[in-house]
């Protein structure tokens, strides 16, 4: 089968295309045929993972070195990036009742990667599902990775209709499902981004849009029951007095400081931090195919690229232009 390889850390130069043994099905696994792969953060993260110190880590330094060695000191232990797809059953394990050929699926496949190819296979009972009805295979390819996320740290937090929420970060993927899910909670959300994906993010559902670049919206004098800052764009020391009285500060990535400061506020004060890790279920990913079912939540894709392109993918999505989702196809 054709992939899209990487054998050292590095720009997107590193990926190239190359044929790899086509993966068999265990007995409770599928073979899926890949039809389409997004281009995510942790893809970017992972190709570069060498090159990234503990300081430019975006956890905890406990978690950088055993993360490091996940993944491979000197080089990558798996070849093949992609966390995220959609594409068709091709066969199943002989175990296999939730399944059958021709099933159009979409999934996760977190830090395993391995979907920057034409097949993949999955277990039945993992992080993979039957493709929304009303979303393409580009489209679905994009919803996993952002909605399990963002979902699983807004649980942490039980979000009230009314309540006003800000996303410091609202247009990428996780910012982009966190504006969703929170309306679909009921609340009143202000979404964070640069000028150029305003528009973007209020097409999202966003009842209010700030440009970072011109307005600093701790300054403004507004308070939220919520602030979820994603990929440390902000800090609960300087996000404190534009939160109300027991407000929450969460954070969907972290440092130690904020561990200490979410100690001391549980135990102190009347405004909380939490730092959570995400922790996905297989049925937080029909929750989603539910929403998208209902016309209640949707996938943005910006551009796609064929397979043979991922290189020129990653370079588009680390020129920061992007609006949506940018999407690997394979045909």
């Amino acid at each position: 089968m054709k992939a899209i390889v990487y054998s050292e850390y590095g720009p997107p130069a590193v990926l190239h295309l190359a044929e790899m043994t086509q993966p068999t099905p265990q007995a409770n696994e599928v073979l899926i045929r890949v039809r389409a792969a997004s281009v995510n953060f942790g893809d970017l993260m992972a190709r570069n993972f060498g090159n990234i110190s503990a300081s430019e880590f975006n956890m905890p330094a406990l978690i950088y070195f055993p993360a490091r060695i996940a993944f491979g000191l000197r080089k990558p232990k798996q070849p093949i990036l992609g966390s995220e797809f959609a594409g068709t059953v091709a066969v199943v394990g002989a175990a296999v009742t939730r399944f059958k050929p021709g099933d159009a699926v979409f999934g996760y496949r977190g830090p395993s990667m391995g979907a920057y190819a034409e097949y993949l296979c999955m277990p039945e009972d993992g992080m993979v599902a039957l493709k929304p009805s009303n979303l393409s295979d580009a489209e679905a390819a994009v919803i996993p990775y952002g909605g399990l996320t963002a979902l699983a740290l807004l649980r942490h937090v039980n979000l009230q209709p009314g309540q006003r929420v800000l996303i410091n970060g609202a247009s990428g993927s996780i910012g982009a499902a966190a504006v969703q899910l929170a309306k679909h909670y009921g609340a009143v959300v202000t979404g964070v981004c640069g000028a150029p994906r305003l528009e973007y993010v209020k097409s999202l559902g966003a009842d209010q849009v700030i440009d970072y670049t011109t307005t600093d919206f701790t300054q403004t004098g507004e308070t939220y029951d919520l602030i979820f800052d994603i990929l440390g764009r902000s800090s609960f020391d300087s996000c404190k007095y534009s939160l109300k009285p027991n407000g929450v500060y969460l954070a969907a990535s972290f440092k130690m400081k904020a561990v200490g400061q979410m100690i001391w506020t549980k135990m102190f004060g009347d405004k909380k931090v939490i730092c959570a890790f995400s922790d996905e279920k297989p049925a937080d990913l029909e929750f989603l195919k539910g929403l998208i079912e209902a016309g209640q939540y949707t996938a943005h894709v910006d551009r796609m690229f064929l397979l043979e392109a991922a290189a020129e993918a990653h370079c588009y999505v680390e020129s920061g232009h992007k609006q949506g989702s940018v999407v690997i196809t394979i045909s």
